[in-house]
């Protein structure tokens, strides 16, 4: 861990577990309609498209102001702006309980998904206490935090069956909210050595922005993690549909995705560290393509003529192997999300918070377009799996794009070492 004179390692420890329980407070918050939205559409009736816009209402704004957050970490240190941004949160989740109309959900929901924001945030603050052949791991603990989504699939359900009602929920994780800010402003710490000089302006934080490998590495995490945040919001309701589970078993079948989606982060970073970025994303692409692959197949019946006669097959996955195979994409969605920002740390060590913003601003985008997209598909076409046909087709992007830039990068440098040999 880091030496910092101002720090030391000590101070680094409480740093990354401060934040990272603050994150998943923050997750399990943001992703809270994974759960609580599932009796609010049957209460409003509303159609599959309707409850994609509410589940990814608050991915939205969380996406949206992680750039301007990112930079302000830069700038004014994370443990302030991470204390300001919890703080903003804890009004609109309690009045979150006193909705009664589809579009108080949907402004509201809005507020509440600054708690998303908070990723931005923390991925530099923790960094910058780290060395850099320790960043990968630190990034990857803190990203951990991202399990908040498996625990509102635990808290979530057991609230709505002991009040009877969804609307304890929000007022539970109001305060919940607030005794988390408390606590992280209690055990987190400030050096402010890590902030960027206020010499460096705007624009030319942004600046680094024009390089292509930051778009490379948006398309990534929109697969990686907006499409964990998009089967978060999704698996809950999509086990009731599918199998016609109660909430409770289907609460905690997707939180055999969103668990080991989360709390293994921390293990790719490792790898990460270990392997590099690059050859752990790319087995990362295979194995997301292999298993969307396998859980595109729809549940089907057909019949064959044979000479005995017609004779039915059926071709479907059971609860038990589309569970496992979630879990699988659990396990590279954690190593993935931490891969990604391994890049991130190597090639832009001296401002992560604004590109780890615009990366993260991509893949929080990513979460917010496809819950509505795996609605609209289902409206039109009545099939559940195409919610994965759409997520196999992102990957499909990311391996060729992979294949072909950094074919073209090792290219350029051996011809740059040729032409440093001949001279």
């Amino acid at each position: 861990m880091s030496r910092d004179p101002a720090g030391g390692n000590g101070r680094a420890l409480s740093v990354l577990v401060s934040s990272t329980f603050a994150f998943t407070i923050c997750f399990a918050v943001w992703m809270m309609f994974a759960v609580m939205g599932i009796p609010i559409k049957k209460q409003l009736n509303l159609s599959e498209t309707q409850f994609g816009l509410l589940a990814a209402m608050p991915v939205l704004t969380g996406s949206l102001v992680r750039v301007p957050l990112g930079i302000w970490t830069d700038r004014f240190g994370g443990r302030i702006v991470f204390f300001i941004l919890m703080l903003s949160t804890v009004i609109p989740i309690w009045l979150m309980s006193y909705a009664t109309e589809y579009w108080h959900f949907l402004v509201l929901a809005l507020f509440v998904g600054l708690a998303g924001g908070s990723f931005s945030v923390g991925t530099p603050y923790v960094a910058r206490w780290f060395p850099a052949n320790r960043k990968g791991f630190a990034m990857g603990v803190f990203g951990a935090g991202n399990s908040g989504s498996a625990l509102t699939k635990f808290v979530a359900p057991a609230l709505i069956a002991a009040a009877g009602s969804w609307v304890i929920v929000p007022k539970v994780y109001a305060v919940a909210m607030l005794v988390t800010a408390i606590l992280f402003w209690v055990f987190s710490a400030t050096n402010p050595a890590h902030n960027v000089p206020s010499t460096v302006g705007f624009m030319e934080q942004l600046r680094m922005l024009k390089d292509p490998r930051v778009w490379r590495y948006c398309q990534y995490y929109s697969v990686v993690f907006g499409g964990y945040v998009a089967l978060a919001l999704w698996m809950t309701k999509y086990y009731i549909g599918e199998y016609g589970f109660d909430m409770k078993l289907a609460a905690l079948l997707a939180a055999c995705f969103s668990l080991p989606g989360g709390v293994l982060r921390a293990i790719g970073g490792w790898i990460s560290d270990r392997q590099g970025a690059y050859k752990t994303t790319w087995w990362v692409m295979w194995v997301c393509w292999v298993a969307f692959f396998l859980l595109s197949y729809p549940q089907t019946n057909f019949t064959i003529t044979t000479v005995n006669g017609p004779q039915t097959f059926h071709i479907g996955l059971s609860p038990t192997l589309f569970t496992l195979l979630l879990f699988v994409v659990g396990i590279a969605t954690a190593i993935g999300k931490a891969s990604v920002f391994k890049f991130i740390a190597d090639d832009f060590s001296d401002n992560i918070g604004a590109v780890s913003g615009i990366v993260g601003l991509a893949g929080g985008l990513g979460g917010f377009l496809l819950p509505i997209l795996f609605g609209m598909a289902l409206d039109l076409t009545g099939v559940r799996t195409s919610c994965f046909m759409l997520l196999y087709g992102t990957v499909c992007v990311s391996l060729i794009w992979m294949h072909f830039s950094f074919r073209a990068e090792s290219v350029a440098e051996g011809q740059k070492a040729l032409a440093s040999k001949a001279a």
